[in-house]
Parts: C-alpha cells; sequence; structure tokens
C-alpha cells in the first residue's frame, strides 16, 4: 500500500498563490472505495482517541479545527466520522449561522474568539471567521450594518486577511493548535449531491433552495477562497486543501493530518503532586480493608 505524507503533501505553503482549478477534489490514492482504506481509518480513529486523551490529561494545549467549504461538500459528515471516537467531553462543534444584532454590534472577530477552546479540549467550527472575507464578500449587502460600501472593497480584504492572521498568531502563541481544512469539491460533484438531495426523500430535509441560489455564484465564490486561502495560509495557522470528490478521502485524509499533528505534540501525562499520591495510597488502603 503506498504511503503518503498527508501534512505536507496537502498543507498550503506560505506565500504560495492558490489556483483550485489545479487542485485534484477527486484524488483518491490510488483506492476504489472506502473499504480499501477501512483498516487505515479504523488506525486514525484509534491513534486519535489516545491523542485526544492526552490532550485533555495535559491540559497544556487547545486544538482548534477550522472547516470551510462549499455547499455539499460534507462538513458535517467529517465531524461525524472522523470525530465518532472522541470523548465529547473534550470536544464541541460550533456551527456559525447569521449573526446576531448583539453579535453585529461587535466587531468582525468577536463571536468567534469567545468560542475559542479552552485548554485540553478540541474545538471544532462548522464555517468560521472565514465567512466574514468569503460569504459577505460575494455578497457585500450583508456589510450595510457595518457602513460599507462596494469601493471600500479591496482595502477592506486587505485589512481583515491581517486582522485574522494577527488573531491566529495570537492564539497559537498561547498555545492553540490550528488546523484549517478547506474541503475542496468540484462544481459536477455538488450537482451530483444537490440531485440526491432532490430524489431521495430521505434526504428532502438537507435541501434548502438556497443551495441552488448560491450556486450561482460558484465562480464568485472560488475567487474568494483562492484569495483568502492565500493571504491566510501561515506557519503558525496553516490550510490544507483537502480533495472532497470522495467523502471517504476526505474523511481519511483528515483524519491523518489530525492525529498526526497531535502526536506530533508530544504529550505526556502529567506528574502526580505530592499531596495526590498521598490521596491515591489513603484510597487504596481504604478499599483493601473492605
Amino acid at each position: 500500500m503506498a504511503q503518503f505524507d498527508f501534512p505536507s503533501m496537502f498543507r498550503l505553503k506560505p506565500g504560495r498563490r492558490v489556483r483550485l482549478r489545479d487542485q485534484d477534489s477527486s484524488w483518491s490514492g490510488g483506492h476504489r472505495d472506502k473499504e480499501e482504506v477501512a483498516q487505515l481509518m479504523e488506525r486514525n480513529l484509534k491513534r486519535l482517541t489516545e491523542a485526544q486523551e492526552l490532550l485533555w490529561a495535559s491540559e497544556s494545549y487547545a486544538l482548534l479545527i477550522v472547516l470551510q467549504a462549499m455547499d455539499t461538500a460534507g462538513k458535517d459528515g467529517l465531524i461525524r466520522h472522523v470525530m465518532s471516537g472522541v470523548n465529547p467531553q473534550g470536544c464541541y462543534v460550533v456551527p456559525f449561522k447569521q449573526p446576531s444584532s448583539e453579535e453585529m454590534a461587535h466587531d468582525f472577530l468577536w463571536r468567534y474568539a469567545e468560542k475559542m477552546p479552552a485548554k485540553g479540549r478540541i474545538g471544532i467550527f462548522n464555517r468560521s471567521h472565514y465567512e466574514e472575507v468569503l460569504v459577505v464578500r460575494v455578497h457585500p449587502e450583508l456589510l450595510e450594518h457595518e457602513h460599507v460600501t462596494q469601493k471600500d472593497g479591496p482595502k477592506l480584504w486587505k485589512q481583515r486577511f491581517d486582522d485574522i492572521n494577527e488573531f491566529e498568531r495570537h492564539l497559537a502563541r498561547n498555545r492553540t493548535v490550528i488546523l484549517k481544512f478547506f474541503l475542496h469539491i468540484s462544481k459536477r460533484e455538488q450537482k451530483k449531491r444537490l440531485l440526491e438531495r432532490l430524489d431521495n426523500p430521505d434526504k428532502h430535509w438537507k435541501f434548502s433552495p438556497s443551495d441552488i441560489a448560491e450556486r450561482e455564484y460558484w465562480s464568485d465564490y472560488v475567487e474568494a477562497y483562492e484569495e483568502a486561502l492565500t493571504a491566510t495560509s501561515t506557519e503558525h495557522a496553516p490550510w490544507y486543501i483537502l480533495p472532497a470528490d470522495h467523502k471517504w478521502v476526505t474523511h481519511w485524509v483528515a483524519s491523518e493530518i489530525i492525529a498526526k499533528t497531535i502526536r506530533k505534540l508530544d504529550l505526556k501525562i502529567p506528574p502526580l503532586a505530592p499531596e495526590q499520591e498521598k490521596a491515591l495510597a489513603r484510597a487504596r488502603r481504604v478499599l483493601t480493608k473492605e
């Protein structure tokens, strides 16, 4: 079985210009289906479970996983499959929706900052602060409450990229490990998945008329993503462009990267304080006398 260095082969190097048409969204590593990577997934989920226990016990790092993608790319499925073996006490998901009036009254990063994971925990952002340079760029009318006009655009995006980079640098300096995944799906595969939602009554609940409306802006979103990925992939918070035409490939690659990233931290179970050791000894004496 071929060996792949997933962290490096999918990591976007800082300063490298992104052209999504040059990225293979259908990459499969030579495998035909999920059965062929089942053992690899099982191994990765076990490694991830063990790594998360160390992260939880040591409380020396936090892990932030950022998920961004076009509609139907499989963010929910990735969370469901890859994080299935993780202790829910140490992991939580934040699905960012349309901001509230209170959130809109603050700066654009405020509502994201308060949801950051504490040390020992894994926080998953299903959509994130990157919506503030993506969807609002495609739909600038969403910025009316900030009194931003079309002519402010180029300057605004540059400022926001700088703010995001500094925000993530601050997090990294304070021992938050940041993994940013862009699930790269082709327009053809998105069409296929939307039709599946329409054809299968069990999937009708997943369909929204906005899915079709947003598809009309595909090229605008591609342009916005390319600029955002290029401007914000840094050494302290790199982007990973994951092939997403095959959901099982996305799960396989993401599980590899997450497990390896936590293991690289070389976490250890913290030693017990003398008082704790004495308490354990007392507990043992009490139990053995029963």
